[in-house]
């Protein structure tokens, strides 16, 4: 007895679909860098292919805005680490110019930031070596403090036992300790957009970079741009349901146009979900049969963060020449703590400061006046207040859209890294799960989401396909060959059936 129909859910008939059902190789849901990627090599290994996407643009979270000669990019930012990076020979190889950008990781050191202290005051080259030196102390111990952690510990807890460490081994006094202690606490932010209580001890496992960092001059959206060229896309196509069962899927959906709404049915042999962890766990689409283990387990163990952007572009530069972002420490910069200096970008003064965990939650109510007030406010305390105000606000809103509810997901409490490859878990031979979420060695990061949509597409081929195929024309894949085959749940006779 397969998985489906010991659930009591989908029957094999019902997911053949109604006789108005299209009908396709695949399905993939959600035009986000996975959903695309995915069905751009599946459409290019000659496979039938249509990717339903509820908005009105293609991107998912890389969603880049032009306004005039203003680029602005809402959603992902950075490649983080360029050696031995498929997404970074991919942009390149498509042409796409990037710009160095090397703190998008809230390093401590490595690229000019300029420094305060609690009061505003600007710190030494000396004091900024020392700060740093601090931290890369603490970072070792870390390490082996996460090996040795009960599971279920957060990385507050961890943080703060690595430091009282190594202030106890080196005789820091209390300030000092609590310098690297905040330090620690603003990268879980910065980095997960989750306060560190929140955040398993693992959840920072990933970040490691190899390489500088870049970013995009003219927008990430370039990239989607591409993946989507000569693809099935149907905007406004908000998928309600998936049935499945061994003999394939059918989708549902609302198709929004001109005003009105319109239910819609397709089959297929298989279908990619690429939605957001946020989305999965709202419940927006139902799945029938629900997601099997170790499926929906994993999913419940990660949620989305709250994490924002505010852009900040000035008539002219009023902070120091040369630097990568401007940092202060001390209890008055406990959420704005840090700007990034995206002047090079564009030309333009301008400065990227964050609103991550509590930070966002509490202002996401508030007016952009509001919002622009209390950043202006933590610059102010550096510089004074005879700093012009910003020509320019952007202000992303990610916690309100329905089809993101966060900019990425973290690992809850009690969550492991291998959750991330779990969620992955090819169900009944059918139905798979890719996303930014989906792929452990990397995860929140827009090469996971290539990657994940890459490994979805192989498991549907059953062969392998180099990444190369991503930048041919749709039918111009080539050069496959066999892989193995992935566990999976609810297949009759499967590695790992249930």
């Amino acid at each position: 007895m397969t998985a489906a129909s010991s659930a009591g859910g989908a029957s094999p008939s019902s997911t053949r679909g109604g006789p108005e059902a299209e009908r396709f190789d695949a399905l993939v849901v959600g035009a986000g860098v996975s959903g695309l990627a995915a069905a751009r090599l599946l459409a290019g290994a000659g496979r039938r292919v249509a990717v339903l996407e509820a908005r009105d643009r293609a991107g998912g979270r890389v969603h880049t805005e032009r306004a005039g000669e203003r680029v602005t990019d809402l959603g992902a930012s950075w490649i983080h680490g360029v050696e031995n990076s498929t997404l970074f020979e991919t942009v390149s190889r498509l042409g796409m110019p990037t710009v160095e950008f090397t703190v998008g990781s809230y390093q401590a050191g490595g690229r000019p930031i300029a420094y305060y202290g609690p009061g505003g005051e600007r710190l030494s080259d000396e004091e900024v070596g020392g700060f740093v030196a601090d931290v890369a102390a603490v970072d070792a111990r870390l390490a082996e403090v996460i090996a040795g952690a009960e599971p279920g510990s957060s990385y507050a807890e961890v943080a703060g036992a690595a430091v009282a460490d190594v202030a106890s081994e080196h005789g820091w006094d209390s300030d000092r300790a609590e310098r690297v202690t905040e330090f620690l606490h603003h990268r879980s932010e910065e980095q997960y957009g989750a306060d560190a209580t929140l955040l398993d001890a693992h959840g920072l496992d990933d970040d490691a970079i190899e390489g500088d960092e870049v970013v995009f001059p003219e927008g990430y959206g370039r990239l989607v741009d591409r993946l989507a060229a000569g693809l099935d896309v149907r905007l406004e196509h908000e998928v309600t349901s998936v049935r499945w069962t061994v003999d394939g899927v059918v989708v549902s959906a609302l198709r929004r146009a001109r005003g009105s709404e319109t239910e819609v049915e397709l089959a297929a042999a298989h279908a990619i979900v690429t939605v957001p962890i946020g989305v999965l766990r709202a419940g927006s689409i139902e799945f029938d049969p629900p997601l099997p283990e170790p499926v929906a387990g994993a999913v419940g163990r990660l949620e989305m963060n709250a994490f924002e952007k505010v852009f900040l572009r000035f008539p002219e530069r009023f902070w120091p020449e040369g630097v990568y972002a401007i940092r202060r420490q001390g209890p008055e910069a406990e959420w704005w703590h840090s700007w990034y200096d995206l002047t090079a970008l564009h030309g333009e003064p301008a400065l990227l400061a964050f609103a991550a965990g509590a930070c966002a939650e509490q202002i996401r109510d508030w007016p952009e006046a509001r919002v622009v007030a209390s950043v202006m406010d933590g610059l102010r305390g550096i510089y004074g207040h005879g700093i012009p105000d910003p020509v320019d606000v952007r202000i992303t809103h990610w916690q309100d859209d329905p089809y993101a509810r966060g900019a990425y997901a973290y690992m809850m409490l009690g969550s492991r890294p291998e959750d991330h490859d779990l969620i992955a878990t090819p169900v009944a031979g059918v139905l798979h799960l890719a996303g930014e979420a989906t792929w452990t060695e990397d995860p929140a990061t827009v090469t996971a989401a290539l990657l994940s949509g890459h490994r979805a597409a192989e498991r549907i081929l059953g062969c392998e396909v180099p990444y190369s195929a991503l930048l041919g024309g749709v039918g111009e894949v080539g050069g496959v060959g066999e892989v193995g085959g992935a566990d999976e749940v609810g297949r009759s006779g499967g590695a790992a059936g249930v």
